[in-house]
């Protein structure tokens, strides 16, 4: 019985040892032909220094465009920049003005690493609102219609309830509010160990091998993996990983009672139509539109039943 607890023991301790001194044994080759983000910049780009508390600010890749009210801000979502919004972006341009602009951690947008910042880590959730709203600010936008996809959507929905008087409506595709909405905290907490922020770049490496999908063009792969070409990209992607935590969207519904459109494709298999349809079944103020034939991204997947639904929805929604 001796020996057995003995052989245990050591068994145990092997294990405990390739866990702590593992990940330091990993080489993890650097990154190469990667770009300072201006240098991939395209005619509509514009930079912003967005100042952020305990930084030196956060350059923020942006475009700006047409006039008038209503402002539509526009938010991507989760491993996605700007870019997304290419084929409607001229559409909500020419319905007023359309914004919109790559988080930090992706596109063309500041990728600050541990040691970058003093204060509030600029990664978490808190601050993609604070972000948001100051950004918001430093356009003159006073007020806005938030269309956010997919994690963007859960983002325009956290703005609209933490500062309804910003907010003139929703529009979201796709949120991830019940599905994908941040990790756990056991996983946060593992996150900020030094194995895994040691490590961490590499899992975002393979997150990125991931094949795009299927109905995007060639143009508009290589325009999602743009931020792939920027300096730092899989250790500034680890680190919004690592601090994107869980938030109890539901407890805040009461808040959102500003018109609401949701959209959500038929065959999405990220955020599955049912949770989009739950979704405005339990908010105050909403209406839904279900895609026939379309994924997760309908503002790409299926562009013109996108806009008929938004188009429709402008055309009705109180208080325009």
């Amino acid at each position: 019985m001796k020996k057995v607890l003995r052989i245990t023991a050591y068994i145990f301790i092997f294990l405990l040892l390739v866990l702590l001194i593992g990940p330091f044994l990993i080489p993890i080759p650097p990154l190469t032909d990667t770009v300072p983000a201006r240098t991939l910049a395209s005619e509509p780009s514009q930079f912003l220094t967005l100042p952020f508390p305990g930084t030196d600010g956060l350059e923020i890749h942006y475009w700006d465009s047409g006039a008038g009210e209503p402002t539509f801000l526009l938010l991507h979502g989760f491993a996605s920049n700007l870019y997304t919004w290419d084929e409607v972006f001229p559409y909500f341009a020419e319905h007023g003005r359309a914004v919109s602009y790559d988080r930090p951690a992706f596109g063309l947008s500041a990728r600050p690493l541990a040691g970058d910042w003093q204060e509030q880590n600029p990664y978490s959730r808190e601050a993609a609102v604070s972000q948001a709203i100051t950004f918001m600010d430093e356009l003159n936008i006073e007020t806005a219609v938030l269309v956010g996809n997919s994690a963007g959507g859960a983002l325009a929905m956290q703005i609209a309830a933490a500062h309804p008087e910003r907010v003139d409506g929703l529009i979201l595709a796709s949120p991830a509010v019940y599905t994908g909405n941040g990790a756990p905290a056991f996983v946060q907490t593992l996150a900020q160990t030094p194995q895994l922020q040691r490590i961490g770049p590499l899992f975002a490496r393979i997150l990125a091998t991931l094949e795009p999908p299927d109905f995007l063009t060639a143009v508009q792969k290589e325009q999602a993996a743009i931020a792939l070409k920027v300096n730092n990209w899989d250790k500034a992607l680890w680190e919004f990983t690592a601090a994107s935590s869980q938030i109890d969207l539901l407890a805040q519904f009461s808040r959102l009672t500003m018109p609401t459109l949701v959209i959500t494709g038929e065959l999405d298999n990220i955020v599955p139509a049912d949770e989009s349809i739950r979704l405005a079944d339990e908010l105050p103020n909403a209406e839904l539109v279900v895609i026939p034939d379309c994924g997760h991204i309908p503002q790409q997947e299926c562009e013109a039943p996108f806009l008929q639904a938004v188009e429709d929805w402008l055309a009705t929604r109180p208080g325009k």
